[in-house]
Formats: structure tokens, C-alpha cells, sequence
């Protein structure tokens, strides 16, 4: 199961523990790179970087900005100095999506230097970026170590630690679990009833429903403890859940 980081110390003590670590992160882009410095110019505009692929000093992004009026913020792009190149992808009403190669590509960096992936999409503003990240604890560790480097301040929200989910099953709930699954049980329409599965594994349907409510009511119960109990809103990084760590 999932553990949240109760304190700084876990996010760097914790590369020592085995399993696999999430991390979610708020990012204050430095001046410099051009998403922290438009986002900032812009504080009301919503940046999300949907993909994006560092190369050798530079980094190309696909990036999707809603505002009140996108015009002005494409401009402010296109003459920022890291800038080499953009290109419009798609445009509607209050929202545009752009292809950027850009010089000093922070984030992508600081995740290679860290072999760490960042998942997508990546949420910035007004200089603020949210960063999901998983990986072992000592790479998550090293990503946040990576970020100090290049003088980004950050705060956690949450780490949290994944110990084999579902580990607490039987081998007999196991089995009946993964015969509904193939069988399309859980599918929505149902492709399978009770009593085939339960006749496929050899068992009264009772027995098959009494299982099931047990293997669903683990795995929901391990999902739920998965979850951080006090996510941090976006919006509110004043938020005194959140540690800061420089």
C-alpha cells in the first residue's frame, strides 16, 4: 500500500526502503525557462505540457495554453530568448495548442539527470508547476536532489509507496478473480454471469459471490489507502499540508 510522507526527512531517507515510490511535486520554475517566465507574464493562462522529448540542450514540447486570449501568449512565446521554434497544432476558442523547441528545457533535464520519468500532462501556473514522478525511492530522491541543483524550489504534496497491491489475497481468490476478468465479469456490459464463473472454476455460485465480495472488498480498501487522505488543490499552495523543501 500507498504511505504518505509524513515528513522531509521520508523523501530522502526513503530511497533507502525497497518498492516504488509516487511523488507529486510543486515546482517554481526559476527565471529562465520560458514556460516559468510566460506563465508568470501571464498568471491567469493554463499551461499543459502534454508531451515532451529533451535532446542535446534543448527540448521539444507539446504544450496546450487556455486563456481569455491566447494571441498575445503565443507572441510572448515565440519572442522569449530559449525559444528556437513553434508551431500552432490546433486552435479553438480560448484555448491553442503549440509545438515548442526550446533551449533550457528545466524540467526534462532535471528528469534525465535523475532517470526518473515525469508523467504527462504536466500543469503550470503563473510559474508553478505540478510534477508527478515515479520511479524507485532513491531515483524519486535524486530527481528532488536534481531540482536544488538548478536552484528550483519545491513542495511535496505527497509520496507515497507501493507494496505489491493485492498482495493480501489468497491463491484461491486469486484464481477466481482472474477467471471473471478473462471472462469478461467486470466488463461493462457484463459479458459473463455469476454462475458461469463460478462453473468454470469448479464451485457453487454462492461460494463464487461470497469470494468475489471479499476480493473486491480488499482491493477497494487497499485502493482507498492507496490515495493521499489530504490532496493539496492546485489552486491553494499556501496550503499548510504541504512541506517545502530548498
Amino acid at each position: 500500500m500507498f504511505r504518505r510522507a509524513r515528513s522531509r526527512r521520508y523523501f530522502h531517507a526513503g530511497a533507502e526502503a525497497a518498492g516504488m515510490a509516487q511523488a507529486r511535486l510543486r515546482v517554481t520554475i526559476p527565471d529562465g525557462p520560458w514556460v516559468g517566465d510566460v506563465s508568470r507574464e501571464y498568471p491567469d493562462a493554463r499551461f499543459q505540457v502534454l508531451t515532451a522529448t529533451p535532446d542535446d540542450g534543448a527540448g521539444f514540447a507539446l504544450v496546450r495554453i487556455t486563456a481569455d486570449d491566447t494571441d498575445p501568449i503565443l507572441e510572448t512565446i515565440a519572442d522569449h530568448d530559449t525559444i528556437t521554434h513553434t508551431s500552432v497544432m490546433a486552435e479553438d476558442d480560448g484555448m491553442i495548442t503549440v509545438q515548442v523547441e526550446a533551449l533550457v528545457p528545466l524540467l526534462q533535464m532535471v528528469a534525465r539527470k535523475a532517470g526518473v520519468p515525469i508523467e504527462m500532462p504536466v500543469e503550470i501556473r503563473d510559474g508553478v508547476a505540478r510534477v508527478d514522478v515515479t520511479g524507485d525511492h532513491e531515483r524519486v530522491a535524486k530527481f528532488g536532489e536534481a531540482l536544488r541543483d538548478v536552484g528550483a524550489e519545491f513542495e511535496v504534496e505527497y509520496v507515497q509507496q507501493r507494496v505489491n497491491p493485492g498482495g493480501s489475497l489468497t491463491e484461491r481468490q486469486r484464481e477466481v478473480l482472474f477467471e471473471a476478468v478473462d471472462r469478461g465479469y467486470y466488463d461493462v456490459p457484463r459479458e459473463t454471469t455469476l454462475t458461469e464463473v463460478a462453473d468454470h472454476v469448479g464451485i457453487a455460485k454462492s461460494t463464487c459471490s461470497e469470494v468475489l465480495q471479499r476480493v473486491e472488498r480488499t482491493i477497494v480498501r487497499e485502493f482507498v489507502d492507496d490515495l493521499p487522505r489530504r490532496p493539496v488543490d492546485f489552486e491553494s499552495p499556501e496550503d499548510d499540508g504541504i512541506e517545502r523543501i530548498q
